[in-house]
């Protein structure tokens, strides 16, 4: 069985611009079977600081949440985001 793969993302903000960057990719992530986990919301940060924002979106496969990542239709999106915030992604593995 493959296991699931994960987008983990930290954002911090500075542009209203980032609407127009969320409306694009949750189509996009949606045509790759991605679900959001965690979406923004209320967050406490320990041991470290950095990021106000943080996104968990789990997809199917670790191969689903590459393909989505790197397709051109994310790319697009990407253009809004790195415009309007300062970004860390990590696509991970699950565990199962």
């Amino acid at each position: 069985m493959a296991k699931r793969g994960y987008w983990v993302v930290r954002a911090n903000v500075f542009d209203n611009e980032y609407i127009k960057y969320i409306e694009i990719a949750t189509e996009v992530i949606k045509q790759f079977n991605g679900n959001f986990i965690i979406r923004g919301g209320n967050q406490l940060e320990y041991e470290n600081t950095g990021y106000e924002r943080t996104v968990v979106v789990e997809f199917k496969t670790f191969q689903d949440a590459l393909d989505c990542y790197n397709s051109s239709e994310y790319k697009f999106a990407l253009k809004y985001a790195n415009k309007s915030s300062k970004r860390l992604v990590a696509i991970v593995e699950g565990l199962n």
